[in-house]
């Protein structure tokens, strides 16, 4: 029968038997709307008000503050309970969808309405989050059942699985590193903390979190940053080690969170010292966080686009298999170590997590060199606009260093080249450096070309991509 051996009728009594055993989790998120809708009569949003930090003005007044927040609990904490009580009844998955939703809209009100105290913010995110992953995580995705598509784990071609769990291990723990980071900027800016701690550049960090490149955005910057890591933490989790083929919608999304917004989020970075004139050490460490994260991710995202163009070769229907996912001929993946052996086997699985990257030692090297130039202004008393060539270039060849790393997309370090020359002919066209300072950037130019030439070496296979790995 259709549906690789289950009829309608077993893949029925599988839902209502899911459903029967994930009844708890409906059961809590009701209890969540309780509490949510609690919540503003709990914590007095309007008691220990703060202002955010370096006096910024708010499209809110104080006022409308305490009152955004609480309708939004309280809209959200019944919306809750009456999409929950729906949910008790199996085969309504468009009810967990909307209370997923409202979990999305909680991490994002606190951010929107500038929430007047600690306890708000705390409390949205934290219920937000379990929401979330109460309504999408824990039990699955909603329907997941109904379009359950048996097949294999490893990509046609492939040598090991980029939607694991080992592979996924790695990105969960950074998204989870960045939230941490993140959240204690978004809690300065907020109003939250009156003072924040720079272990390198003094008062550099409160001026950069202050400023009006800062203030471009009409919420805080840092959280946003929060919200997004959260996001890219719960999306870490979702799916089975096959989401490549059942859930290109889900791996598209995540590949859009931390591929194109984590460049910009690290360009945005990168760029303080020529907008500020200062660094941040912890706005730096949430880029640092995000960088790796994109050669990890980038080989899901190819797995996911070889699938869907083999299934529009098959004429397959393009849109059906991409909210519903389908399958494909090939094998399952056996070399690779299961995550619950990483108590006792931490090396084995931790390299394993790390498939598809090499470091080889040119890129390393040319980290470095481009972490040398970031630095290069105050070591030899550089001035604008040479200054600013040195650290957006110097920030450009990191990140295209280490994105190289990924295997699949080596290619990317012959960017490195024109990078290189941009830093070795700039002292000679533009004016701000010293003489030592026109040495060391043509040095480093020289250098960077030259490392960004060997290819280093590939360990793993891609199937049809294999030709663009140069």
């Amino acid at each position: 029968s259709e549906g690789h051996g289950m009829s309608p009728e077993q893949r029925q009594h599988m839902l209502v038997e899911h459903h029967r055993k994930t009844l708890w989790t409906v059961w809590t998120l009701i209890l969540l709307g309780f509490w949510t809708a609690a919540s503003p009569f709990t914590f007095s949003y309007g008691l220990g008000m703060v202002t955010p930090a370096g006096g910024r003005e708010l499209w809110l007044s104080d006022a409308a503050r305490v009152a955004a927040m609480t309708w939004s609990d309280l809209i959200s904490g019944l919306l809750l309970i009456v999409l929950g009580w729906r949910a008790l009844t199996p085969g309504r998955p468009l009810a967990l969808w909307l209370a997923c939703g409202i979990g999305v809209w909680l991490n994002a009100a606190p951010l929107l309405f500038w929430a007047p105290n600690a306890a708000a913010y705390l409390n949205g995110t934290l219920v937000g989050t379990l929401v979330i992953a109460l309504t999408i995580l824990i039990p699955g995705m909603p329907a997941m059942i109904s379009n359950m598509k048996m097949g294999p784990d490893l990509p046609p071609g492939w040598s090991y699985n980029p939607s694991s769990w080992v592979q996924r291990s790695i990105m969960i723990a950074l998204a989870f590193a960045g939230w941490l980071v993140s959240r204690y900027l978004a809690a300065f800016q907020l109003g939250y903390l009156t003072e924040v701690w720079d272990p390198f550049f003094s008062d550099g960090s409160r001026q950069v979190l202050t400023s009006k490149m800062s203030e471009s955005l009409p919420i805080s910057d840092g959280g946003l940053g929060a919200l997004t890591y959260t996001i890219e933490f719960l999306m870490g989790w979702m799916g089975s080690q096959g989401r490549w083929r059942t859930m290109p919608w889900m791996v598209t999304f995540f590949g859009i969170l931390v591929i194109p917004l984590g460049l910009v989020h690290i360009f945005l970075v990168a760029s303080q010292p020529v907008m500020v004139g200062e660094w941040c050490t912890f706005c730096l460490l949430a880029a640092a966080l995000m960088l790796p994260m994109i050669p990890l991710q980038v080989d899901e995202v190819i797995a996911m686009g070889q699938f869907m163009v083999q299934a529009k070769r098959e004429g397959k229907p393009f849109w059906r298999t991409f909210w519903k996912g389908d399958t494909v001929e090939g094998k399952m993946d056996e070399r690779l170590p299961a995550i619950a052996e990483f108590p006792k086997r931490p090396r084995q699985v931790f390299l394993a997590s790390l498939w598809g990257m090499t470091f080889p030692w040119t890129l390393i090297a040319s980290t470095l060199l481009g972490a040398w130039l970031m630095g290069a202004p105050a070591l030899f008393g550089t001035e604008k606009p040479m200054a600013d060539i040195e650290h957006i270039t110097g920030a450009l060849i990191v990140t295209i260093a280490v994105i190289a790393m990924g295997e699949p997309v080596r290619i990317c370090r012959y960017l490195n080249v024109a990078a290189g020359l941009v830093v070795a002919a700039s002292p000679f066209v533009l004016a701000g450096a010293s003489t030592t300072g026109r040495i060391n950037d043509l040095l480093i130019g020289l250098a960077v070309i030259a490392l960004s030439i060997p290819r280093g070496k590939i360990k793993e296979a891609f199937g049809s991509w294999d030709r663009f790995v140069r």
